[in-house]
């Protein structure tokens, strides 16, 4: 089923049978190639593992992000977080996301962390789209819903 295909590859895998929303191909390729882009100004000196996040909002913006490592790992912001905290500045904490793609310049496979999964969680819906890079260079399709099915959520009283 998977071949080898090039790390730049649009071909899609999914973590279930069906695709769990459309978006045309083309606006994939550019979010992909967005995120791909701004991991270049990742700052990450330490583990050389430069990431970039690229997030489609509800109301069709799209903000990005990349990864800032500090001499203390701890202190480490992830790409998505950092494009989530742009989007929130730049747009209010009323944000929805469509979907996100991650992308790495290591050609290696590299899911959402289990905070960046909280924080997509915080604000997406169970439908938002996640595309990563997994084995083999192959991008994978998933929902935020399926990456982290038990996610914490308090209730406004």
């Amino acid at each position: 089923m998977l071949s080898n295909p090039a790390p730049d590859s649009l071909t899609h895998i999914m973590s279930s049978t069906e695709r769990p929303s459309e978006l045309p191909p083309a606006q994939i390729a550019d979010l992909q190639q967005r995120a791909r882009a701004v991991a270049e100004h990742a700052y990450a000196p330490y583990s050389k593992f430069r990431v970039g996040a690229a997030l489609l909002l509800t109301d069709g913006t799209i903000v990005t992000g990349c990864n800032v490592e500090n001499a203390s790992y701890r202190l480490t912001t992830c790409a998505e977080q950092a494009a989530i905290a742009t989007a929130v500045s730049l747009h209010g904490p009323g944000i929805r996301i469509r979907a996100v793609a991650i992308a790495n310049l290591n050609a290696a496979a590299s899911e959402p962390c289990g905070a960046c999964r909280q924080t997509i969680h915080e604000f997406s819906t169970p439908d938002t789209i996640v595309f990563y890079p997994s084995a083999f260079g192959v991008i994978a399709e998933t929902t935020i819903a399926k990456l982290l099915p038990a996610a914490f959520v308090l209730e406004n009283s």
